[in-house]
């Protein structure tokens, strides 16, 4: 019961996309350099997935005390995870797990920059900082969504950087890719946060620019991707295998119908969006691996 309890605290299912950022990133080098290395694709997963809980025990943390979360409507994919308003945690318990998590992420981080050098030193310090001030000032101050985009394209270079000792077009477009996804995903679930935000002095992207207008906006985020992908794909930095990761793009588009008329509490279009970010970045890291799989299985 207890492990079940603390699971829902850090949000576990939201883990997933830290884990095909990184999947991205390694597959993306093993396409292009013909090399990648298995534990350090695990270890990096493991301390980007702890990093990635430390925000999410951090952020219940804060809104729990800024009093977000007892007002936001919870749907198991905005409002929090519930086990402070619930009272199964207690607030330093869930706060001391964050900065443990966060330690722990830093810790695996560390080792990496030991070996690679500054530009994780770079990755990791944007990680770190962002993380801990992003409850208290980067979601004040309306950056959230830029934030988590570039933390998602950063997952991915950092992958990438460790595997193949360098970065380049191929890391930055699949970066670009990987952080459109990442942003879509926390836009979507802002739509039903947008009153007990605003009454916690957040403000979000939906906040800006109000429910209806932002709503608007929804199709920008698919479209990105879709350009970093056929962008990548048409400068010969991606393998053609990435087409795969559009298949999902009708569910994404789907996912818009009725945004605008259900923005207060879109919970059929939070589900949809969900999957198609899901499966387009599992999909895109399916096309990057393909053509090594291929050359090996060609090969035996």
């Amino acid at each position: 019961m207890r492990l079940r309890v603390w699971l829902r605290a850090v949000r576990i299912r939201f883990l997933l996309s830290s884990v095909i950022a990184v999947s991205i990133g390694g597959a993306a080098s093993w396409s292009v350099h013909a090399r990648i290395d298995p534990l350090d694709l695990l270890l990096v997963g493991a301390g980007v997935a702890a990093l990635h809980a430390s925000v999410d025990l951090l952020n219940d943390y804060r809104d729990y005390k800024r009093g977000i979360d007892k007002a936001a409507p919870r749907t198991g994919m905005s409002g929090g995870s519930g086990v402070l308003p619930e009272g199964l945690l207690e607030p330093r318990s869930v706060y001391r797990a964050g900065m443990a998590c966060l330690a722990c992420g830093s810790a695996v981080g560390s080792y990496y920059v030991y070996l690679h050098g500054i530009t994780i030193g770079l990755i990791l310090g944007f990680a770190v900082l962002s993380i801990y001030f992003y409850s208290t000032r980067i979601v004040d101050w309306g950056l959230g969504e830029v934030f988590v985009g570039i933390k998602g394209g950063l997952i991915v270079c950092g992958s990438y950087y460790i595997q193949s000792g360098g970065l380049d077009g191929t890391a930055l477009f699949a970066g670009a890719a990987a952080g459109s996804l990442s942003a879509f995903v926390l836009f979507m679930t802002s739509f039903p946060d947008h009153d007990a935000d605003r009454g916690g002095g957040r403000r979000t992207l939906v906040i800006r620019l109000g429910p209806g207008r932002a709503a608007r906006l929804y199709f920008a985020f698919p479209a990105a991707f879709a350009a970093a992908i056929l962008a990548g794909i048409t400068l010969g930095q991606f393998p053609a295998h990435c087409l795969v990761s559009l298949a999902a793009l009708p569910l994404g588009i789907l996912a818009g119908r009725g945004l605008e008329r259900d923005c207060a509490m879109p919970r059929a279009q939070m589900r949809r969006a969900l999957l198609f970010s899901r499966i387009s970045g599992a999909a895109l890291a399916a096309g990057f691996a393909a053509p090594p799989i291929i050359s090996i299985s060609g090969a035996a």
